[in-house]
């Protein structure tokens, strides 16, 4: 008989785990009984209630609990009875439930490796934990709004008390299921700073700006609440949110409530940056916008055709976090062997500070809406993050040996998945690490906050980020370091492999890579990757890119194609290992190298360089601290390759590189249309080169959750 295991401890057959999804509140609690504690949360029950049922009974005296934070309670108190001696699962019945303040676990909410805590769906049903509230009451307004000549849209109201108090605003809509924004200015592309109002533009990049001159009539001095309007600015690798203070149209400047970290150029030209101006009342034109007046606590939506706003779901964050593991690592004390399975988070609300501009790289001023400091041993498998207003997920100091497998994470505010732990100078206790990030899907991500990305490791050690597959984000995929320069670094022995990586930057941004590495590193692995569209604004759209003194790392059985910039940078850094990798089909430059420093670079044997337009090695190859050899040089376009100087290979070869390497065409299947396997007569293999097997990569749909480690 096929058997298939449900629970931890308990094995079902086919035809029962078919009964158990259909008729789950009666054959899950029976068929588990005696393996596991098990406590029932649904949208119909009552914390009152003990919680050992799935349904209320029919004199509703008993049935499940109404709320997590009963279920966590009564955990506690079958603790205070003695240590567990089975395993503990909290099965949340299908429907949603709105969290007026995150369910946080502590020390105490701990399970142990044979006996762990599991809060899960229970089958065949989905629990959506909702950090938002339900928006009713909608009315339609008298007449309507017309935008670019098309027929008018009637708009909508509903009336929000919470908001007029001062204690409700928030930055995202979910109309339906789908995100609806404010409304912003221009509709499409955008403004650019005329000038930093007295300020040269040729000040350090990081000089802050309070203030600056706008084209005549971009902005307006007269506009519905002021100071609920923002300027996003888009420079360099950040995006900066600057609430305005006051705008002099006579002398066409605005000056700002914050400061930007940095000033408002535009990369590393002399020109302003690009930005638009958001949450502009008098711009609501648009079906699909809406705008909250915080004075009158009025909300107004504009529908998109097909949509009754009578029997809509809208929803609206409130809630800056859902959930919290909040150990207490410098005291010894942690949250261990807690897991959640199966389950959907959504609608969060979070805001900046009020002096943080959010210009720090990669939105790292912003938390996840899951955050856990001083959690070990702990798993969140197969669950859905959509909508919050923040990173996803944050796995903060003290943090190691968690696992975050076959989720879905998508359309978030900022990034995925953020791991950040003590640096080098920090107490040891404070390290994170040893921690699988596998087999996730990652997208639509940075809709407010554009710089966050897929998944960013911070002074972290030890962990392995393979098999997701990470798209459609303003910035970076994967990032891996935070110290910049040679200075001493954690963050070592991480593993990047087999991920997914495209449609990375959407031309919005500058100086990103589908995989971005900082400082000392040795022994972190990128291998087995593909990475494909990574596109900037300006400058800086790599497939790989090791910058700011990345060291020791080796990257290999990569295949990297349409990029930008390159597939391959070192800005600068030592003794990386660049071997047995595809780069192909970037558009500017193909391999670049832009610091000479008194050591090795890196290494780059055995790679195949493929490419149509765009220099072939560029920047800075002056001096003879790199080592090249082994390689397959080929231009698609029946144009002569040629090496810095203008040399033709023998040249180069003359001044000691390449001394293996050849010109020739690498035969792949098909490059036009992503297909990179070589035939069986490519040059490439008798030169050594291995095939790259890329079936493998992206997230595996079979397999337990511990061959998925």
């Amino acid at each position: 008989m096929l058997t298939v295991a449900l629970f931890r401890g308990c094995m079902f057959s086919a035809s029962a785990l078919v009964l158990c999804t259909a008729f789950a509140p009666v054959l899950c609690a029976a068929l588990c009984a005696k393996e596991e504690a098990a406590f029932y949360v649904s949208p119909g029950g009552n914390d009152a209630w003990s919680g050992t049922k799935a349904e209320a009974n029919e004199k509703r005296s008993d049935g499940p609990f109404a709320t997590l934070t009963a279920a966590r309670d009564a955990i506690r108190k079958l603790k205070e009875q003695g240590p567990l001696t089975r395993p503990v699962r909290v099965l949340l019945r299908g429907g949603r439930y709105e969290l007026a303040e995150p369910l946080v676990l502590s020390p105490e909410d701990s399970g142990t490796k044979e006996c762990p805590i599991i809060y899960a769906a229970c089958p065949g049903e989905k629990p959506v934990l909702s950090g938002g509230k339900r928006i009713t009451g909608w009315k339609p307004g008298e007449g309507g709004l017309k935008a670019g000549g098309t027929p008018a849209v009637r708009m909508w109201t509903a009336e929000l008390p919470e908001a007029k108090d001062g204690k409700w605003s928030f930055r995202q809509l979910v109309v339906n299921g789908e995100c609806r924004f404010r409304p912003r200015l221009p509709k499409e592309g955008f403004f650019f700073v005329s000038s930093l109002a007295g300020v040269d533009f040729k000040v350090k990049y990081d000089t802050p700006i309070q203030k600056f001159e706008f084209k005549p009539g971009d902005i307006r001095a007269n506009w519905t609440n002021l100071e609920d309007v923002e300027i996003v600015a888009l420079h360099f690798w950040v995006d900066t949110h600057l609430p305005i203070e006051s705008v002099d149209e006579a002398a066409n400047t605005v000056t700002l409530a914050r400061k930007s970290r940095r000033k408002l150029t535009d990369d590393y030209t002399n020109k302003g940056a690009r930005y638009y101006v958001d949450n502009v009342f008098e711009a609501l034109q648009t079906p699909g916008e809406w705008y909250l007046n915080r004075q009158t606590g009025v909300l107004y939506y504009l529908p998109k055709p097909g949509e009754d706003m009578s029997k809509a779901e809208v929803i609206a964050p409130r809630t800056p976090s859902l959930l919290r593991l909040e150990g207490k690592p410098e005291a010894g004390q942690f949250v261990e062997h807690v897991e959640f399975h199966g389950l959907a988070f959504s609608d969060s609300a979070w805001e900046l500070g009020p002096k943080d501009a959010g210009d720090a790289q990669a939105a790292g001023s912003v938390p996840g809406a899951l955050y856990a400091k001083g959690a070990r041993h702990c798993a969140v498998r197969q669950c859905r993050l959509e909508h919050l207003g923040s990173y996803g997920l944050e796995l903060a100091q003290g943090c190691s040996d968690n696992q975050i497998t076959g989720n879905e994470i998508a359309r978030l505010a900022a990034g995925g998945i953020r791991i950040s732990g003590g640096d080098a100078a920090a107490p040891e206790k404070l390290r994170t690490g040893n921690n699988v990030v596998a087999d996730n899907e990652i997208h639509h991500l940075g809709q407010i906050f554009h710089s966050g990305i897929g998944v960013l490791s911070q002074h972290s050690a030890g962990n392995t980020i393979a098999h997701n597959h990470i798209h459609h984000l303003y910035y970076t995929g994967i990032s891996v370091g935070w110290v910049w320069g040679y200075r001493p670094s954690v963050s070592r022995d991480n593993k990047i492999e087999f991920n997914h990586i495209h449609d990375i930057g959407q031309k919005l941004l500058s100086d990103m890579g589908g995989i971005y590495t900082l400082g000392v590193s040795p022994g972190t692995v990128v291998r087995n990757n593909l990475i494909h569209d990574v596109d900037s604004w300006g400058y800086g759209g790599w497939g790989i890119y090791t910058d700011e003194g990345s060291t020791g790392i080796l990257i290999e059985n990569n295949v990297v194609y349409r990029t930008k910039s390159g597939g391959f940078h070192q800005h600068y850094g030592k003794e990386n290992t660049v071997r047995n990798n595809v780069f192909a089909l970037a558009r500017e430059e193909q391999i670049v190298r832009s610091r000479e420093e008194p050591h090795i670079s890196f290494t780059f044997e055995h790679n195949i360089v493929y490419h149509k337009e765009g220099q072939l090695l560029s920047k800075k190859w002056q001096d003879d601290k790199f080592k090249l050899d082994y390689n397959v040089y080929f231009n698609a376009a029946s144009k002569p390759v040629t090496f810095p100087g203008a040399l033709g290979l023998a040249d180069w070869q003359k001044r000691g590189f390449d001394a293996h390497s050849l010109v020739a065409d690498p035969l792949f299947v098909d490059p036009d249309k992503g297909n990179f396997a070589l035939k069986p007569d490519s040059p490439a293999l008798s030169l050594g080169f291995q095939p790259i097997d890329m079936s493998g990569v992206g997230p595996r749909k079979t397999g337990t959750a511990d061959e998925r480690r």
